[in-house]
């Protein structure tokens, strides 16, 4: 299928973009009106009906889309989500395995995500950031485990619900990353050893300090490389313009000269 031109300028006219993401907004509203007992007895038909017609508008947006872009609609990662989105929600929720398509209507809010433009921005920052985030998580793991045998070694005898085996000392020392309790469990075992808190500041810095603020570095970094990608995306892209701006320039002289070449002589 070949992309029509004039459905290209009217999907990618601004005011296109505002309506769709308001209908989304809306949807919103309205799927979560429906979870309250006492609106959907007032105004159920109603919320059904703003429902229905928001997934028609979606499904007839991404009609346009297709039209506008022909084949090349479905090289851009953000339309596969949008039609995968879409199409779930077309599923009938029906009984059985089916029925939780219903509850998955509220997906389609998601669609905001590829609507706006800050928001795709920082998905795709995290995406990028995923290699370097693995391997903080493989670094967070490997201290998790070894700090679970030292606390299980150190501590199952003073605090066995907490520290009992390998799998309480996990779970333990997980919450006290979180910062949850953390306290409540660190003074339990110090009342019988009083030194332990040198092991609880000790995981924390290492864990809580340390090794998560580097998820929040690799996210920052990857968000400056997304901007950075853009910005010179759009250096290029104004660069190109100017140069077919320039071509222009030079034919019109051109033949401007040579109009003025032949009224001379």
């Amino acid at each position: 299928m070949f992309p029509n031109a004039r459905l290209r300028v009217l999907v990618t006219d601004p005011w296109f973009t505002k309506v769709i993401t308001t209908l989304i907004v809306i949807n919103a509203l309205v799927l979560g009106a429906e979870t309250s007992p006492e609106l959907v007895a007032s105004f159920g038909p109603v919320l059904h009906a703003v429902d229905r017609v928001a997934l028609v508008v979606f499904v007839v947006e991404l009609i346009l889309r297709f039209g506008a872009y022909g084949t090349s609609f479905f090289r851009d990662p953000w339309n596969w989500f949008d039609t995968v989105v879409v199409a779930i929600t077309l599923v009938p929720a029906g009984s059985g395995a089916f029925s939780v398509m219903r509850a998955l209507r509220v997906i389609r809010v998601l669609r905001l995500v590829s609507v706006v433009p800050s928001m795709r921005r920082v998905v795709a920052a995290l995406l990028s950031a995923l290699p370097g985030m693995a391997s903080i998580t493989a670094l967070l793991t490997l201290v998790l485990y070894v700090s679970g045998i030292i606390a299980t070694k150190l501590f199952s005898d003073v605090a066995p619900k907490h520290f009992g085996d390998l799998g309480d000392s996990l779970f333990t020392l997980f919450q006290v990353m979180t910062g949850d309790a953390w306290s409540d469990v660190s003074r339990a075992v110090m009342e019988q050893q009083p030194y332990a808190w040198v092991f609880f500041i000790g995981f924390l810095v290492v864990t809580s300090f340390t090794v998560l603020n580097l998820f929040i570095a690799v996210a920052v970094s990857a968000m400056e490389n997304q901007v950075g990608e853009e910005r010179a995306e759009r250096d290029r892209e104004e660069m190109e313009v100017t140069m077919d701006v320039l071509a222009e320039i030079r034919m019109l002289r051109a033949e401007v000269q040579a109009m003025r070449e032949t009224t001379a002589n």
